[in-house]
């Protein structure tokens, strides 16, 4: 089944992914930060995994302006934790000091601004 331009658009690909991990150090952003850390099975601080800034949900494109490694507990934390909030200033002024004229705008798939997906 062909998948649409938009499901397409939100998936980081294996370039950006390989830039995340580069950037990040291969390491959760908030471990490395020290932020504080719910009840979380030990094991799912070693699991770490691409997370979207802007949701995939919300259109959040896959691409390395709009992710960061996360462990699987502060994954879990930020996509349905009470810390959203406060989690997602702390990753949205990580990005920023990363990229020069960094915009939330440009992390969200619009298909008539005509993005181009790699």
């Amino acid at each position: 089944m062909k998948r649409s331009k938009r499901s397409r658009a939100t998936e980081f690909t294996a370039k950006a992914r390989e830039a995340i991990y580069e950037r990040d150090g291969r390491q959760c952003i908030f471990c490395a930060m020290g932020y504080r850390m719910d009840e979380a099975p030990l094991y799912e601080q070693g699991i770490i995994e691409c997370m979207h800034y802007i949701p995939k949900s919300q259109g959040g494109r896959g691409i390395e302006q709009n992710g960061a490694l996360g462990c699987k507990a502060h994954h879990t934390m930020f996509d349905n934790g009470k810390y959203r909030h406060e989690m997602g200033e702390i990753f949205g002024k990580y990005l920023s000091d990363h990229y020069y004229a960094w915009s939330r705008a440009d992390l969200i798939y619009d298909k008539w601004r005509g993005f181009k997906i790699d």
